[in-house]
């Protein structure tokens, strides 16, 4: 089986083929990733502090048509037409993309000069996320999928960032586990037994860890995205100046929430009672840094121990900050699971292996901004 993975739930559009085996048991061996393409739209939101809809949506229409193609001529299944067009089909991909435009135009000029390629399935996002650009990458891949007459089927983000480390890993997993799903939009505990099913056992009552680590970065007049730029800032401190001690929210609560707003807010009134220059940032990040890493950190371990599992991933675009790698490491005391970084962030790869693995694809697609991952 050959599917044809799509992401665009916020600002990065991702393309993807992978081929499988048709074996329902997670093991490197038995699937192969043709393309994993992604085209980042950070240098277009860094202006803003942060990712703006309309703009997202934009850069999705101009992105998603070339990334095909590259994408099909890597994996060796690009197909140049040889038969007529049909108009009428086309006719009804106009309609379907009346509200995306750009993406009709380019997408036609893409029909007039190839064929469909050799794949089996379509699998794109169609939560949670920024609705403008799912809907992009849903109406895509439904003018796709109706003018080559290939299944479709619908593909929890969050459910891809829970077996994304699988990308870049030949270990066998070993259940029952725990997910830490963290990155700009959410930050959740997740407990499950079997691939499909699972339990959310706890999750952020406000703002999630990539967007306090953005808000923060913001007013620490650091660029965004604020994760890397923490990070680097972090790891070029040196001295102890302003001795700064930030809380470590919800931490000792008999619970596994989380919560990281007041967290952001220490951060500001700090701020405004000292003179920002490099060394305070560079102390501020250090302390901004491991308060949230020693949140997740007590949380996970504890969540661990008292659902006595066998092994721990972690997935989202924070997993791939090397202190909080360094340090899941050194303190799990069980097989930990994380993918690489090119698979931690937002990308179509982990969309198709959900595709091929779970049974919790959907056949109804349609945009659901706020999918929970139980859903």
């Amino acid at each position: 089986m050959i599917v044809l993975a799509i992401e665009t739930s916020c600002d990065d559009t991702g393309i993807s083929i992978i081929k499988s085996k048709n074996s329902k048991k997670i093991d490197y061996n038995n699937f192969e990733i043709l393309s994993n393409l992604t085209n980042s739209q950070i240098d277009v939101h860094r202006e803003y502090g942060g990712v703006f809809p309309a703009l997202a949506k934009r850069e999705h229409q101009k992105a998603l048509v070339p990334l095909l193609i590259k994408s099909l001529k890597k994996s060796g299944l690009l197909k140049e037409r040889k038969k007529e067009i049909d108009s009428k089909k086309i006719s009804k991909i106009k309609i379907n993309l009346e509200k995306n435009e750009l993406l009709f135009e380019e997408l036609r000029e893409f029909i007039k000069k190839y064929d469909a390629p050799e794949i089996n399935k379509i699998a794109v996002t169609i939560g949670p996320g920024l609705e403008p650009c799912l809907y992009t990458g849903i109406n895509f891949a439904k003018s796709l999928s109706f003018y080559w007459n290939i299944p479709i089927v619908g593909i929890n983000h969050l459910e891809g960032h829970i077996l994304s480390s699988f990308l870049s890993s030949n270990e066998k997993l070993k259940l029952p586990t725990i997910a830490l799903i963290i990155s700009g939009g959410n930050t959740q505990l997740i407990y499950f037994e079997k691939i499909g099913k699972y339990k959310i056992i706890g999750e952020t009552r406000d703002d999630a860890a990539g967007e306090c680590l953005d808000k923060t970065a913001r007013i620490l007049e650091l660029p965004y995205p604020g994760g890397p730029e923490i990070y680097k800032k972090a790891k070029e401190c040196k001295t102890n100046k302003y001795k700064i001690k930030l809380p470590r929210p919800m931490k000792h609560e008999k619970n596994y929430d989380f919560s990281f707003s007041g967290l952001k807010t220490a951060v500001l009134y700090h701020s405004k009672e000292n003179k920002i220059n490099d060394n305070y940032v560079k102390e501020m990040c250090y302390e901004i840094e491991a308060s949230i890493i020693d949140v997740l950190l007590y949380k996970t371990l504890k969540a661990v121990k008292e659902f006595n599992v066998k092994s721990l991933i972690l997935g989202g675009g924070v997993s791939a900050n090397k202190k909080l790698i360094k340090e899941f490491k050194k303190n799990s005391p069980v097989d930990i699971f994380i993918p690489k970084p090119l698979f931690s962030g937002d990308n179509a790869s982990m969309i198709g292996l959900v595709s091929i693995y779970s049974p919790n694809i959907k056949k109804l697609i349609k945009p659901k901004p706020n999918l929970k991952i139980n859903e």
